[in-house]
């Protein structure tokens, strides 16, 4: 059992599995947990794709609605303040009643909005459609994690997590070379994030029918019945107090919210403005520069299965702190400029791989931390850090590129990663390991 005490349909393994390949532990990993983790992976595969539509076309973006960087840093922006203000709503819906309907209303949610933002005809309408995809996007942590924890073997909780950061990986690569060959070809962005959209809505459509008809109940209904103190009978204003109450009972999951929120700040600093640092810094084409960062989360998506498997291997601490202390000494000598455009690309392609090396060990770290019957707020709680930063870091190292240079702004990205070691240290000591 984990420290958390979660109520785990799966005993843990002994102390063998500790040796076992990966190859061997999924052999072994039963069919529905398969089933699960590979369709919320895909679920994590849109979602990670709707947040990085913009990034690499900010440029093409400028020109069509003659706005600049600080003003698409604030649309940027928007999507992570709603993500960030529906995190607890959902997580309320996943660990209470329905984790189907809170997976399937956000994925159908997020993708109208991409297909919104497709059909934008002027800023603010992108604004609009920047919500909307917020909204949308907010519900998939609070109902992938809890879906995940019940159908996987607590002794294979970090590769499954690590199969699921794959997807988002690649959801994260997807829309850098994707939208660069459609305007390369001379096509409008529009119709590459309106095809991703409109999978988006048929896949939606298609994951709510398999959860509410191929997957068992004891993997989607809640853990926790609704006892006396929150039953329906209740007022809601007595029932969102208690609520609150037990979001903050956790103090693990706390600083593990707080640890989000700067990792993510580094994240999105880093990934919003990387493009436009290998074009203007270090000479790269829109196409090459946007290849570059699809190289990244590329090689994220292999690191994080390195990162899962140390994770059950050894434990989720040493990972997270020699991750977050390599992302910050990397990113440091790309802000430098002491290297030239391919040594450049390959700093690039070595950041996407340590950052995607904690992904898992957080994953587990907070599955551990969680209170019983509450993993799913436990990761709104943390996913609120993640799309805080979300939120801020766009139009904050915006200003700071137009303001400093984008030296400074990413000098600032390697300062925060180096801070997350730091946070990370202080959790470690207070709260223990997974």
């Amino acid at each position: 059992m984990l420290a958390g005490g979660h109520d785990h349909r799966y005993s843990q393994a002994n102390a063998e599995t500790m040796t076992e390949s990966p190859l061997a532990a999924a052999r072994r990993a039963p069919r529905e947990t398969w089933v699960v983790v590979g369709a919320v992976a895909a679920s994590q595969y849109l979602n990670h794709a709707y947040l990085v539509l913009f990034p690499p076309i900010l440029a093409v973006l400028s020109g069509e609605f003659a706005v600049g960087l600080a003003a698409l840093g604030v649309a940027l922006g928007v999507q992570g303040a709603t993500n960030t203000a529906f995190q607890l709503p959902f997580g309320y819906l996943a660990d209470r009643y329905d984790r189907t309907l809170a997976l399937g209303l956000s994925s159908v949610l997020g993708a109208v909005g991409v297909v919104l933002a497709a059909l934008a005809p002027s800023y603010e309408w992108l604004l609009a459609a920047q919500a909307v995809i917020g909204v949308g996007v907010a519900g998939h942590h609070p109902a992938h994690y809890p879906l995940i924890s019940d159908a996987t073997p607590d002794d294979l909780m970090g590769r499954a997590y690590s199969v699921y950061g794959f997807g988002g990986s690649l959801g994260f690569a997807t829309p850098p070379v994707l939208l660069a060959s459609v305007v390369a070809a001379g096509y409008s962005w529009r119709l590459g994030v309106g095809a991703i959209g409109v999978v988006g809505l048929l896949f939606g459509l298609l994951v709510t029918l398999l959860f509410a008809v191929g997957v068992d109940d004891g993997v989607t209904r809640p853990n926790r019945d609704l006892g006396a103190g929150e039953g329906a009978d209740r007022p809601v204003v007595a029932r969102v107090r208690a609520y609150l109450r037990g979001l903050t009972a956790s103090r693990g999951v706390l600083v593990l919210a707080l640890l989000a929120l700067v990792t993510s700040t580094a994240g999105w600093g880093f990934t919003s403005y990387v493009v436009v640092f290998l074009q203007d810094g270090y000479g790269l084409s829109l196409s090459r520069a946007n290849l570059a960062l699809t190289g990244s989360y590329l090689v994220g998506a292999v690191a994080v299965f390195v990162g899962g498997d140390l994770a059950d291997r050894v434990s989720a601490g040493p990972v997270m702190l020699a991750s977050f202390a390599a992302l910050s000494a990397l990113v440091a000598v790309f802000a430098v400029g002491v290297v030239g455009p391919l040594v450049a690309v390959g700093l690039v392609l070595l950041i996407g791989g340590v950052r995607s090396v904690a992904g898992p060990a957080r994953s587990k770290l907070t599955d551990a931390l969680a209170p019983s019957g509450a993993t799913g707020t436990s990761f709104a709680v943390t996913t609120v850090g993640v799309m805080l930063g979300n939120a801020v870091a766009p139009p904050a190292f915006g200003y700071l590129i137009e303001t400093a240079g984008r030296e400074a702004a990413f000098l600032g990205v390697a300062a925060v990663s180096l801070l997350a070691v730091g946070i990370t240290v202080g959790l470690l000591t207070r709260f223990g390991d997974a």
